[in-house]
């Protein structure tokens, strides 16, 4: 009993641990089967998609650099992971944030190569 008790929690703490903006991007590429485009991420960062906001419509077109929501007017730590090393180390907190957000934005979700092309241009940045 104790060698499982030892063994379950080995598999947690391996599964708990934070994962890197490059895992993210890592797996939006794998789940889009294309590379992802930083350029691109640029494009739709700044673009307004069909609705009044784009992302820099609170992330600011800097997203080194804190914004502020469009709506609410709460402030948003910068989301580059550059600026915040806490941004993109948290699955399901990127998974929130991306369908919220992109709900927000576009009115759908975002596809796996839009985010890949984001988190490559967001990784870029410095």
């Amino acid at each position: 009993m104790r060698r499982i008790l030892i063994i379950a929690a080995t598999l947690f703490a391996a599964s708990a641990q934070a994962e890197t903006p490059r895992d993210f991007l890592a797996r939006f590429e794998k789940e889009a089967g294309a590379v992802a485009s930083a350029d691109r991420g640029a494009s739709f960062f700044t673009t307004k998609q069909g609705g009044e906001w784009s992302c820099a419509s609170c992330h600011t077109g800097k997203p080194t650099q804190a914004g502020r929501h469009a709506k609410t007017d709460k402030a948003i730590t910068p989301l580059a992971p550059a600026a915040n090393a806490q941004r993109f180390t948290d699955a399901a907190k990127v998974d929130k944030w991306f369908r919220r957000n992109c709900n927000d934005t576009l009115n759908r979700l975002c596809s796996a190569q839009e985010k890949a092309d984001v988190m490559a241009w967001l990784l870029a940045l410095k």
